[in-house]
């Protein structure tokens, strides 16, 4: 060591540093979305406060110089509460240790200047012979149990609510290698300076008065747990705007789709017009039964092309007509029966995005089914009450999948290249004051979609 604190104050109780990482590590487990389950994550837990006791305990059974290793081995068994507390990845895992260590270090340097002020300094009492007092003084009287306790429930809970808005309920928390790198870094920097008085004094960020060298440390670390919860935060607001931007590219693929649906019918609504004038004039001229036959069925053909669905709305008119087709090529049935005009309020390119988004994952799922006879999709459009219900229902096979707020989760190998259509809908429906349910019963999926009048 170089140089000497004045009134050096005593160290943090090995217990209460124990205490301290074991609870940080209980509240990361409890803001991130696990995939272990709740009975796995408490018994990780249980067995992971006398452990981290344990470790604390040896670490400060060895000489001083090994004093790195035992700050390793306190980390180590964060790792592991993390890595089998979340059952998660080793790299999320590690991830999640660091951002628990800076916490607990934060918390446990907070008390402990608390409890030293205010017992040496309001306390009025020398704080010469601490050493020999070691902590007996901060320890042995109910105050000092109030203080802990009340110092930790406050900011852990401060912590578990700041956090938990800044990582995912519904899906894992995947940090890049650079992010994770970065993480570690900050949180070695972050340490290393706050503690770096206890190593020297002779430094240009050491402090040499007992009650200083807290205050730094204490400062030094709500700065390192304040860097990693922005950096967090920039993390899912990139992840957000990257998901909003897929979303906004599906809603101008689907409106584009719409509008070219749009000049497609209107062409082939003007040549099967001429056509039938044509057949007409045509008859009128030949009349052998074989012609005849013949231009039926040609008449027959073309009427399938001009046929168009009449639901009220045009736009809807456009959707449905085009689907319509779509599932004939397939051989799926499609039945609709729908009133367009409860959809007035609404704009175009969120008609052609709704429906448009709901059809397609109905077509696309029954469209897999070897059976023609399960090849059934249904659509109704009608009001109940003072709202707009729109239910989209097909039959499915195979098993869905959904995440932690019941979102439904591609199957596809292209994660994120797909599974924005349900979330699509679900934003359009919000945007109307509305919102949308998922229901599966007896191999049939319902998607229904509630708007308020």
């Amino acid at each position: 060591m170089n140089g000497t604190i004045t009134n050096a104050l005593p160290d943090i109780p090995r217990l209460y540093t124990a205490i301290c990482e074991w609870l940080a590590c209980l509240i990361y487990l409890f803001a991130i979305y696990r995939k272990a389950s709740i009975k796995r994550t408490i018994l990780v837990l249980a067995l992971g406060l006398p452990v981290m006791v344990a470790i604390q305990y040896g670490a400060g059974a060895m000489p001083k110089t090994f004093w790195i290793l035992g700050m390793l081995l306190a980390a180590a068994g964060m790792y592991l509460i993390m890595l089998l507390g979340s059952n998660a990845g080793k790299r999320q895992a590690l991830y999640l240790t660091a951002r628990s260590f800076v916490l607990a270090e934060l918390v446990a340097s907070l008390h402990w200047q608390l409890a030293t002020f205010i017992r040496y300094e309001l306390g009025h009492e020398s704080v010469l012979g601490i050493q020999r007092a070691h902590v007996s003084n901060l320890t042995a009287n109910p105050e000092s149990w109030f203080l802990l306790i009340a110092t930790y429930a406050v900011c852990f809970s401060l912590a578990w609510l700041a956090e938990r808005r800044n990582f995912s309920q519904s899906k894992p928390t995947l940090p890049t290698l650079t992010t994770t790198i970065a993480t570690l870094a900050i949180t070695v920097v972050t340490f290393a300076m706050s503690n770096l008085s206890f190593v020297s004094t002779n430094t240009p960020f050491s402090g040499t008065v007992g009650q200083s060298v807290f205050y730094i440390r204490t400062l030094v670390d709500f700065c390192g747990f304040t860097v990693l919860y922005a950096q967090q935060e920039q993390s899912r607001r990139i992840a957000t705007n990257t998901e909003l931007a897929s979303i906004d590219a599906q809603l101008r693929s689907q409106h584009q789709e719409y509008l070219q649906s749009k000049e497609n019918l209107e062409s082939v609504g003007r040549i099967s017009h001429d056509l039938k004038h044509q057949i007409a004039a045509l008859r009128a001229e030949v009349d052998p039964e074989h012609a005849a036959a013949g231009f039926e069925q040609l008449e027959a053909s073309v009427g399938k092309y001009s046929a168009q669905q009449h639901s009220g709305n045009p736009v809807l008119d456009v959707i449905l007509t085009s689907k319509t087709r779509t599932c004939v090529s397939r051989g799926i049935t499609l039945t609709a029966v729908a009133d367009g005009k409860l959809l007035d309020s609404m704009t175009s390119m969120d008609i052609a995005t709704l429906f448009g988004n709901a059809l397609d994952n109905a077509i696309e799922a029954v469209s897999k089914l070897p059976d023609p006879q399960q090849r059934l999709v249904k659509l109704a459009l009608f009001s109940q009450n003072r709202f707009t219900i729109i239910r989209v229902e097909n039959y499915y096979a195979s098993d869905l999948r959904s995440d932690g707020e019941g979102n439904l989760v591609t199957t596809k190998k292209d994660k994120h290249g797909h599974g924005f259509g349900v979330k699509s809908i679900r934003h359009i429906a919000e945007l109307y004051g509305g919102g949308m349910t998922v229901h599966t019963e007896n191999h049939w999926f319902t998607l229904t979609v509630m708007l308020p009048r």
